[in-house]
């Protein structure tokens, strides 16, 4: 599993001129499912998710988690991240998981994340999406499961 972690004063998500959600100050994370994810993918990410202190202290330092400061997560599905662009001009998505699979997974950390408390909110599944956000930081920092597990 690939994701890309921004924190952000706020994200939305607009969908052919109406926006279906919102968050104020928290992490947008784009998710992008690979093939050979499993449940250990996504319990690794959510745990990144929950735990990765990305808000600053007191002494300005990053030293809260997105629970710590009471944030939102927005998770948007983006298949691209899987986009293998090493060779020709147009990416291949071979190693990004089916629709059928990707969906199964993403709901998978959807419901891991509430689990753990998570106040969170998600884009449309396979929908072409507008995502709007205000980086904070900047901070945007890249996860990939499969590089650790």
């Amino acid at each position: 599993m690939r994701i890309v972690l921004q924190r952000v004063q706020s994200a939305s998500v607009t969908i052919q001129g109406h926006q279906v959600t919102s968050i104020g100050r928290g992490l947008l994370v784009l998710v992008g499912i690979g093939r050979d994810d499993s449940q250990s993918d996504v319990d690794y990410v959510a745990d990144k998710i929950c735990n990765l202190r990305l808000f600053d202290g007191d002494l300005g330092r990053m030293r809260h988690s997105v629970i710590g400061v009471d944030g939102e997560v927005m998770l948007v599905s983006q298949f691209t991240l899987y986009g293998d662009c090493r060779r020709g001009r147009r990416p291949s998505f071979d190693q990004a998981a089916s629709a059928s699979v990707a969906l199964e997974i993403y709901n998978s950390l959807v419901a891991t994340l509430r689990a753990e408390g998570v106040k969170i909110k998600t884009g449309e599944f396979q929908a072409t999406m507008n995502v709007e956000l205000i980086n904070e930081g900047p901070v945007t920092l890249l996860l990939d499961s499969s590089r650790v597990l």
